[in-house]
């Protein structure tokens, strides 16, 4: 099979499996990875890591290319491989961003420095940066836009500017959160960039984020409930063909296990516990195992992920086929 780089498509944050001593279960995640292929043909042509999700803060800079290369020598022969670059400073995000490609990524996340969210920034900043790590690094870039209530929000004139002067950028992960914020920028890109690849990150609203018309997600969610994920798309993705009751019952089908993972706000650490939680009770991980300061799950979050599972009709997978 002939291998196309898309950014019109579902991307699973991928997360990664520990060992009890915190070092990466290699093993383990490959197999993970092999899962996670097999959904290729239902919609899944692509996929992050080092994304949050992923624990990127929690991952040395080594631990992060090995990460990618993984992730390229189990998936890169016909899936996407993007691989998230979360750092403070321009120079290091270019090497960083050189590392990926070295190690097999088509393409990088670039998130803000995170410096922004406590200070805020000049308002050329972020053009700069992403025009900087591009022509630096040389690769294809999803920009991550963060809430429009953070420091760190891109307005939708810098998101143009970026889209019409950069040509490596290519996608943007809508993040914004803010629900008329978010349907007023994603119609104005529309017009004034449409050849750009605009998906939504909101695993907590993501049928909701999709009425708007995306062109796929990158969210966590994709990585331990890729069933319920790809059949909704199949229904958003082509509207034409399914009927809005189609889609509110998907959205339903969804909607207790994004309670029990994210509670109804934006993902977190703890969300992100949970959804490997997610992972080790469907049998996809042996371990929930999150690096710290992630704490571990209690009982009673434990309980509520379990009752998510259950009211969503899902069950343990057989992961021996993909060992």
């Amino acid at each position: 099979m002939a291998k196309e780089v898309t950014f019109k498509t579902i991307f699973p944050a991928v997360s990664v499996p520990l060992n009890d001593d915190y070092s990466i279960n290699e093993k383990e995640f490959r197999v993970y990875l092999r899962w996670i292929k097999s959904f290729y043909d239902k919609g899944i042509k692509g996929l992050v890591c080092n994304g949050h999700t992923g624990e990127i803060t929690g991952l040395t800079r080594a631990e992060r290319k090995r990460v990618t290369e993984i992730c390229a020598e189990e998936c890169g022969d016909i899936m996407t491989i993007i691989s998230g670059v979360n750092c403070e400073n321009t120079q290091e995000s270019i090497e960083m961003a050189r590392e990926a490609k070295e190690a097999g990524a088509d393409g990088i996340l670039l998130m803000p420095p995170h410096m922004w969210l406590r200070f805020g920034m000049n308002p050329n900043a972020p053009f700069e940066y992403i025009k900087d790590v591009a022509e630096g690094a040389d690769i294809d870039i999803i920009i991550h836009l963060y809430p429009a209530t953070s420091k760190a929000f891109y307005p939708v004139e810098t998101l143009i500017k970026m889209c019409k002067e950069i040509p490596h950028v290519k996608c943007i992960k809508v993040g914004t959160r803010v629900t008329s914020i978010y349907e007023h920028d994603v119609r104005e890109l529309r017009k004034q960039c449409p050849d750009i690849s605009l998906i939504t990150c909101h695993d907590e609203t993501l049928c909701v984020t999709w009425f708007t018309g995306m062109d796929g997600a990158l969210i966590g969610f994709a990585g331990c409930v890729p069933e319920l994920i790809t059949g909704a798309w199949d229904v958003f993705s082509h509207p034409d063909k399914h009927t809005l009751k189609e889609a509110q019952d998907w959205s339903n089908k969804i909607y207790p296990i994004s309670q029990a993972i994210y509670g109804g706000g934006q993902p977190s650490g703890e969300a992100h516990a949970r959804l490997k939680e997610t992972l080790a009770q469907r049998g996809i991980f042996k371990s929930a195992l999150m690096r710290k300061p992630v704490l571990p799950l209690d009982q009673e979050e434990k309980d509520w992920v379990a009752e998510g599972i259950k009211l969503s009709g899902l069950g343990k997978v057989d992961m021996s086929k993909y060992e």
